[in-house]
């Protein structure tokens, strides 16, 4: 804290009742970014100067504690100044050349797309100005999130880069005094790479989102095949109309159990790994890294699919097929002379069913909300662990014998075969059983102790005393974050 005091204050008058005053830095620009960077500024005990070519209209949108001045003054009462700009004003920074010799000049811009530009604007911000140092940083963090007063999982890294090995610790000791996690990315050659982070797509959301898609196009093939095609290929017998319900509603809860058993299936590989060779210090492969990373993502998809097939099986009855369907089978009722057809066995299976369909969407509902950063950070470790893995678990649990309820014998009987391919809810529920399974064999007295002495530090790979702290991405996996 004293570092960054020392570099962004004036020296304080000498005496015993002086003051210490408030560090100082400087923000150019009085944009939505500058805004909320002198919130959290003056949230973590800052005093702010903001410049701006109008500063008696700026000043509005400021707190009345902010200094709202000129760009010459507001340069000269700082020695760390945040450039809010965009590069095509760059240009007033050339009367400042000057009053910024010395100082560490933080550039937050970003570009509009990919290669706007031949260099990265901080590299040509350091031609423009060489007297002083300029650092890339906090452009990767939102308006949205700068104002927030708390960390805000992975979207808090802020990615710096400098020439200059001492402006960079400054600034990322400053970033950590703003409660956000610098991540050092060293010469500011390296500053294109991170103006470009903010212009990708989704980048954590590429691979499960192919997933999704991928598991979609299977299992709405399958359903396809099974219940319009074999029809018309028999009897000539036209289902293509359910295809828009029907068919689809089939794919959903598929896809989405499939993905919430990935979720926990990343994280019985990693321990299986560890179990392996007997250690968490040796570094999972790149694919499994990428896998536990992806668990979040993967488990806000399963959710919303799981949302939406409950939505389409709430409409089923409005279909004009079904009253069709409801009043021929009323009819035949009629015409056979049945006075009754209750079913006990089939209307214990159909509420049952409904119950745990309804139960494990609540509990993924619960997953998807402790997932907000809002709400995770109000727990603590144990409890955010307790909902996440082992009400996770039972949400698998129970969404896999909502399946098993659904399709009660009919895996055993031959006419549900259709083209020798089992009904729908076999290949769905392959891997979700396969994964309650693997947890059963973890929970095993001999495996769960081994497993636990390994992810408390015990390494059967050396002789000598174990190691106490991880290294580098080795990790336990239930130690990161599934949703």
């Amino acid at each position: 804290n004293m570092a960054v005091k020392n570099a962004s204050s004036p020296p304080a008058p000498s005496g015993p009742s002086s003051p210490s005053p408030l560090p100082t830095i400087t923000i150019l620009g009085s944009g939505d970014f500058s805004r909320a960077l002198a919130l959290r500024l003056l949230r973590g005990g800052f005093h702010v100067v903001v410049g701006s070519r109008r500063p008696k209209q700026a000043a509005h949108c400021f707190p009345h504690v902010v200094d709202v001045t000129h760009y010459e003054d507001a340069v000269g009462k700082a020695n760390i100044v945040f450039l809010a700009i965009r590069r095509e004003h760059y240009s007033v920074l050339w009367d400042l050349k000057h009053l910024l010799e010395g100082k560490i000049l933080v550039d937050v811009s970003n570009n509009r797309r990919v290669n706007q530009y031949p260099e990265s604007n901080a590299e040509y911000l350091s031609s423009l100005l060489p007297s002083c140092t300029v650092v890339k940083g906090f452009n990767v963090i939102s308006a949205w999130a700068m104002q927030q007063s708390y960390p805000l999982d992975a979207s808090t890294h802020v990615y710096i880069c400098s020439d200059s090995v001492w402006a960079r610790q400054q600034v990322m000791e400053l970033a950590r005094l703003l409660h956000f996690r610098p991540v050092d990315m060293g010469p500011l050659s390296w500053s294109r790479d991170i103006e470009t982070m903010p212009l990708r797509l989704f980048p954590g959301w590429r691979g499960p989102v192919l997933a999704a898609v991928a598991l979609s196009i299977f299992f709405f093939s399958y359903s396809f095949v099974r219940d319009v095609i074999h029809p018309y290929v028999q009897s000539r017998q036209s289902d293509f109309y359910k295809i828009p319900m029907e068919v689809v509603n089939r794919t959903l809860p598929a896809v989405a159990i499939t993905l919430l058993a990935l979720v926990y299936l990343a994280g019985q590989v990693a321990a299986g790994h560890q179990l392996y060779y007997g250690t968490k210090y040796r570094q999972f492969p790149g694919w499994l890294e990428g896998w536990l990373r992806s668990r979040k993502q993967l488990g806000l998809l399963s959710f919303f699919l799981a949302a939406v097939h409950v939505l389409y099986s709430l409409c089923l009855p409005m279909r004009r097929s079904e009253r069709y369907q409801l009043l021929n089978t009323a009819y035949q009722q009629v015409h056979a002379d049945v006075e009754s057809t209750w079913n006990e066995e089939e209307v214990w299976r159909v509420e049952m069913y409904v119950s745990f369909g309804v139960m494990s969407l609540g509990l993924l509902s619960l997953l998807a909300v402790t997932s907000l950063p809002s709400v995770h950070m109000a727990l603590n470790w144990r409890e955010f662990s307790f909902i996440q893995s082992t009400l996770g678990y039972i949400a698998l649990l129970i969404a896999t014998l909502h399946g098993l309820l659904f399709g009660w014998r009919r895996a055993f009987q031959w006419d549900s075969y259709r083209f020798y391919l089992p009904p729908s809810f076999v290949p769905a529920l392959a891997l979700p059983v396969c994964v309650v399974l693997g947890k059963l064999l973890l929970l095993l007295p001999c495996l769960a102790r081994r497993l636990h002495l390994i992810r408390r530090g015990r390494d059967s790979r050396q002789d000598g005393p174990s190691r106490l702290e991880p290294v580098g991405a080795a990790m336990s996996p239930e130690r990161v974050t599934i949703m």
